[in-house]
């Protein structure tokens, strides 16, 4: 197991942690105000503002120069960053997801990068946002971020005045939101020595994850994701090339299961659909599941797995994932700086990102581990 020294003093292990994570970059000083960040997100109450968290930390608001610098313009990649993050979490704690939830973050102005207008079906509002993807390693009591990716509109990529003026770079291409959570699940799987977890997900209400479904499959990752109820499917007792919704599916031909506590899922067995990153296409066993709301008569949230070994109402608990990640997400903003990011550019947003789940981490899982 990779050791997380610092958790059994009672003390989250923040200079372990930074350590860890800024001892590779070649300057010492982008070391020292790594450490600094990084103890001015876990100590500094209320906004994290860089003067203040400076302040706080080293006792001088002058400070914050340095740190506004070390953030936005100092030239450190967060890859490796984020790699050491991911195996000290995955370290700590056995991994029982990996899972993908978003992180909208409002913004005022149109110059922050891929900054954009986007309706919330939650909350039925439309708000100026930069919306983030992120990987949490659930731990079971903790969602642990440790990867991000930014969403970009086709403005950010195709307009060179703008895309220079974010500094993001000529790799960064705008992308459906599956995309990105491919592109998480594929890091996540290079840092992780060959030590997979399902990747479970509810991303219903920001893209069609079909596509994401197929290209999992097809690479070998195992996966629970919520899919809507019209979405259209095959099953065994279908005649060859008829396909039926999930919903209707699980109405008309699912099995009911007892799931603990009066509660009862129902499941049915359906092929999965894979694309493998050859082109090759793919079929394999799978299954639709939902917690039976007996008011109703009718299916909840519905979730399609390639994992057949497991018992549905296990299943169905690992399905609450993504309410932990949100909630992680809720209260990243609240107290570890999520939303107090002083500037507008690429690296920026990804450095800072990189140092509030850094920040998260070292508090939850000195929490979760005593």
């Amino acid at each position: 197991m990779y050791e997380t020294p610092g958790m059994a003093t009672g003390r989250p292990p923040a200079d372990h942690l930074s350590r860890l994570l800024f001892g590779h970059l070649h300057r010492s000083d982008q070391q020292r105000w790594g450490h600094v960040y990084l103890q001015g997100l876990l100590r500094t109450h209320g906004k994290k503002t860089v003067r203040r968290m400076a302040a706080v930390v080293t006792g001088s608001e002058a400070a914050s120069t340095s740190l506004h610098q070390f953030v936005n313009a100092s030239p450190w990649e967060w890859a490796p960053v984020r790699g050491e993050l991911a195996r000290w979490a995955a370290g700590s704690l056995p991994v029982q997801a990996w899972t993908l939830a978003p992180a909208v973050l409002p913004k005022r102005g149109d110059r922050s990068a891929g900054v954009h207008r986007r309706f919330l079906p939650e909350s039925g509002r439309t708000v100026n946002c930069q919306l983030g993807l992120g990987l949490f390693l659930d731990v079971g009591r903790a969602h642990v971020p440790v990867d991000w990716r930014l969403f970009l509109p086709p403005r950010f990529t195709r307009d060179t005045a703008v895309r220079d003026r974010a500094k993001i770079p000529a790799t960064a291409q705008a992308q459906p939101l599956g995309e990105h959570a491919l592109r998480l699940v594929q890091e996540m799987t290079s840092w992780s020595d060959g030590r997979t977890a399902p990747v479970v997900a509810d991303l219903t209400a920001l893209c069609d994850v079909t596509p994401l479904a197929r290209r999992l499959q097809g690479s070998g990752h195992t996966f629970v994701l919520a899919i809507p109820g019209q979405t259209a499917l095959g099953g065994p007792e279908l005649p060859p090339g008829e396909r039926e919704s999930a919903r209707a599916l699980l109405l008309r031909r699912g099995v009911r299961h007892p799931a603990g506590a009066g509660r009862q899922v129902i499941s049915y067995d359906t092929p999965v659909r894979g694309l493998r990153p050859g082109g090759e296409h793919s079929h394999g066993p799978g299954r639709l599941m939902a917690e039976w709301d007996a008011n109703t008569g009718r299916p909840g949230r519905i979730w399609l797995t390639n994992i057949t070994d497991r018992h549905p109402a296990e299943l169905l608990e690992l399905a609450r994932s993504p309410r932990g990640a949100r909630t992680a997400v809720h209260r990243m903003g609240e107290e570890f700086g999520l939303l107090d990011f002083e500037g507008r550019s690429f690296p920026g947003w990804h450095r800072h990102m990189t140092l509030v789940s850094a920040a998260y981490a070292c508090g939850t899982l000195g929490e979760v581990t005593h």
